[in-house]
Order: structure tokens, then C-alpha cells, then sequence
């Protein structure tokens, strides 16, 4: 199985990155910094995370070449509008240390206020076209917001970035994702989103994966992964113990079974764990992205 993935556009993107969502920005730097000497070579963060700049500073220390490295980040709702994302390209880019994004993406549809979601792809677009981005995209967009996009805007979005686990799979999304070329991108792709809405111990406690892990000598973080890239998606696991990122990347050398991918599958409760897409507005989420 490879370990890149094409987009629609033609620009290859490691399948397994590494992401900061709820990464503290005292802990990111090092995190990120040991992720890279792992071999990991996709980091994803976002404005509305508040530890870009720690990202650039892991980044800058790490010796690793800037070109090697598929940096992915997402414009927050408060600057939506054209001219509020380009200047959040501005801001992001700052921050990083970089003048260039692998891929850049709208952090939520805002379906109260999709003019302003719309105009935020424009500009996307124009960064793309002008060089700036190597790929644009989205996250979390439902079926219903991918369609009126696609309808509003020129360039099809290359990834769309949702929450993705064993128990809550989103067969719609994923179903529109692929009628138009889009490629699904799992966050949280171990559930780890369920333990902060408490409901229960969560997919890594699992009975058929913990038996698969068995199986395999390998544990349910790694089916987990194993299954998410033998879907053929791209999974983005986040930590900040050195032994955890090291065990994250390691799942390139076994393969589950069908009738193991099979058993995971069927795990789906519905179930979402983090926050409705659809009940995100600026009035409650917005949040103003600083500067530097």
C-alpha cells in the first residue's frame, strides 16, 4: 500500500499526518519536533488552535527541509470573506514561517452565513492560482454544503476534513466526497473526541478492535490507522508522548484482513462526537485570530 495519496489536482500528500488540535502551544513545538524526527513529513494545524507559530518554530528546528514537508492548515470562521481569508493566508504563513501552503482549507461550512463561506473559497482560489497554495479544501462540510460550494465556485476542493472513527464513520460525507473527487480526511481518527463529550471508554477499549490489535500484535491505535489507510483516506492522529507519535506512524508494515476491515466497519454508532457543523455560527464560535 502506498504512503501518499494524489489529490484531484494532481499534488501528492503523505496519507498518515500528524495533528495539533487541542495540543497546548507550550507542548506543540516539541511534539511536532518529535513527530518529524519519526519521519512523519504532513503536519495539519489550524488558526483557530492558536499553535502555528509554535509549528514554524518545530519546523525551523528540525533540519528538515521545508520542501519535504506537507504543511496543511485551516482558515476559522472569523475570517471569512475574501478578504478576511487572504489575510488569514497572511497571518498563517506569518506564523509558520513560510510562504507557501501545501493545502489550505475553510475550518467550517458556516451555513448561516455561507455568502461569506463562499467569498472565503474565492480567495482560496485566487491563492491558488497565484501559487500560494498547492491545494485548497475543506472541513467538515456535510453533503448539502459540498454540493452548494460546488455549484458556487470553480475548483472542486481536493480534501474535506471531517471527523472520521470506528464509531462514527459518515457514510453520506464520505459518499459525496468521492462523487466529486474529493478526498476524505480523517480527524480524530481514533475517536478521541468521544472521551470530551464522556461517552465512555471509546474505540480504544473496543472488544473487536482490541482483538483485531491481538491478532496482529499490534494495538487499537494502530488498527484503527491500519483501517483508515486500507480505506484508502488520510488519518491525522495527534499526541504529544514521543512512544504514542512513534506507535502512530508504525503501520505500514502489516495489513488487515477484509473480513477484519469488515468487523470495523460495522462499529459505527452515528454517533458524532465533537460539535455539529451546522451549529457553528460567528456568534458563538467566533473568535478573533491574532496577528503573530
Amino acid at each position: 500500500m502506498t504512503t501518499e495519496l494524489t489529490l484531484n489536482n494532481g499534488v501528492t500528500m503523505p496519507a498518515l499526518g500528524f495533528g495539533v488540535f487541542q495540543t497546548t502551544p507550550d507542548v506543540t513545538a516539541e511534539a511536532v519536533e518529535s513527530a518529524l524526527r519519526t519521519g512523519y513529513r504532513h503536519i495539519d494545524t489550524a488558526a483557530a488552535y492558536l499553535n502555528e507559530r509554535q509549528v514554524g518554530e518545530a519546523l525551523s528546528r528540525s533540519g528538515v527541509d521545508r520542501s519535504d514537508v506537507f504543511l496543511e492548515t485551516k482558515v476559522w470562521i472569523s475570517d471569512y470573506g475574501y478578504d478576511g481569508a487572504l489575510h488569514a493566508f497572511e497571518k498563517a504563513t506569518r506564523k509558520l514561517g513560510t510562504d507557501f501552503l501545501d493545502l489550505f482549507i475553510l475550518h467550517q461550512p458556516l451555513p448561516s452565513e455561507f455568502d461569506l463561506t463562499v467569498a472565503a473559497y474565492h480567495a482560496l482560489e485566487t491563492l491558488l492560482a497565484d501559487g500560494k497554495v498547492r491545494a485548497i479544501g475543506v472541513s467538515n462540510f456535510m453533503p448539502e454544503h459540498l454540493e452548494e460550494l460546488v455549484e458556487r465556485t470553480t475548483v472542486v476542493p481536493a480534501v474535506n476534513q471531517v471527523e472520521l472513527h470506528p464509531y462514527f464513520t459518515q457514510p453520506e460525507v464520505r459518499a459525496a466526497d468521492a462523487a466529486h473527487g474529493i478526498l476524505t480526511q480523517a480527524w480524530s481518527p481514533i475517536g478521541g473526541i468521544t472521551f470530551y463529550r464522556g461517552s465512555g471508554s471509546g474505540t480504544l477499549a473496543d472488544p473487536v478492535i482490541a482483538g483485531i490489535g491481538k491478532e496482529h500484535d499490534r494495538t487499537p491505535a494502530q488498527v484503527m490507522l491500519r483501517w483508515h489507510l486500507q480505506h484508502g483516506r488520510s488519518a491525522i492522529p495527534k499526541s504529544v508522548r514521543p512512544e504514542r507519535i512513534a506507535e502512530n506512524f508504525d503501520v505500514f508494515d502489516f495489513a488487515l484482513t477484509d473480513e477484519q476491515v469488515a468487523a470495523i466497519d460495522v462499529l459505527d454508532t452515528g454517533v458524532r462526537g465533537g460539535p455539529d457543523p451546522a451549529a457553528i455560527t460567528r456568534e458563538t464560535f467566533g473568535r478573533e485570530i491574532p496577528e503573530y
